[in-house]
């Protein structure tokens, strides 16, 4: 049993869950090693074995579906230096970080190689690669996640970021700051805050029961940045229309706006939260009927093109 598994275990301490989960066939074939940080699990009703928390960090039990594959979305082939993915033209992304704070059972990049692909260690390279491309005015951190990062890894990253005078747009995509809330640091706030760039920040909540009483707390403690949110519509999580309603509605709360709801990344060991285009397509009316349009957030599917694809 891995440390994370011996983690999850104890977090979830007490919880018939937990005690019936570890020994299923799920759990013993499971690739992607459970990692669920103490400030997420407490937030997991324990008594409900479809806790839509507990759902998106547990293995599911594994059935076959044609269209999944270990790299869904071939991020690799659009490296043209290690440690960046440049498929858009104005923007390149770069893997900042091997780390996240949690393993969501669904995650695109469960098996990507990111002992090649680290944008510190290979910054030479990206500056350079960089350097010569005057288009790009946006530069997105992702990993792994960028906030696994400490505070001042972080800023030494903006600063060279900052060096290049036409990149005027830093994007963080980021799940830290929802499942480990104390992530949020005021010395973190007055990076973003100082930084020239114009930052957006753009979180990673697929449901409102992950909207806590202290990440509520601790994002008012950033200003000055645009808050988005992207979510992922997952079968049995959130893939109802009272689930992405009350997310909408408790994200404004807090001052993030919605910004895409994506079709799952078909990777392998996921296919028991795929939820199918028609059902997609009708929950994302009833949101427009339901709520106003800057709640709504563009129903998309990543093909692995030069933009996302808009469903809706």
């Amino acid at each position: 049993m891995s440390q994370w598994s011996q983690q999850a275990r104890k977090v979830l301490k007490g919880a018939k869950i937990s005690n019936d989960f570890f020994n299923t066939q799920a759990f013993q074939e499971c690739n992607f090693p459970i990692k669920i940080p103490l400030e997420y699990a407490q937030l997991i009703d324990q008594d409900n074995p479809n806790d839509p928390l507990l759902k998106q960090v547990m293995p599911q039990a594994k059935i076959e579906k044609s269209g999944f594959t270990q790299e869904p979305l071939q991020d690799e082939d659009n490296s043209p230096v290690a440690g960046l993915i440049h498929k858009y033209s104005n923007r390149v992304l770069l893997i900042t970080s091997q780390v996240c704070a949690i393993h969501c059972q669904y995650c695109f990049r469960q098996n990507f190689n990111y002992t090649q692909h680290d944008a510190i260690s290979n910054w030479p390279e990206i500056e350079r690669y960089i350097s010569q491309d005057t288009n790009i005015n946006e530069v997105i951190l992702s990993g792994g996640d960028p906030l696994s990062l400490s505070d001042e890894k972080l800023e030494k990253l903006i600063k060279n970021i900052e060096n290049f005078d036409y990149v005027t747009t830093l994007r963080i995509h980021t799940r830290s700051l929802v499942v480990i809330p104390s992530r949020i640091t005021d010395y973190l706030a007055k990076i973003l805050a100082k930084t020239r760039l114009k930052v957006v920040l753009v979180t990673h909540i697929n449901h409102a029961n992950e909207i806590s009483e202290a990440f509520s707390k601790n994002i008012a403690k950033i200003e000055n940045v645009t808050f988005l949110n992207q979510s992922v519509l997952l079968s049995g999580v959130n893939d109802d229309i009272g689930s992405l309603k009350q997310l909408s509605l408790k994200l404004f709360e807090v001052g993030i706006l919605p910004y895409y709801l994506h079709m799952l990344d078909q990777v392998s060991g996921s296919e028991n939260y795929l939820v199918s285009a028609e059902k997609a397509t009708q929950l994302h009316l009833q949101l427009q009927a339901q709520l106003s349009g800057y709640l709504v957030p563009r129903l998309v599917r990543d093909e692995g093109k030069s933009s996302k694809t808009w469903l809706l």
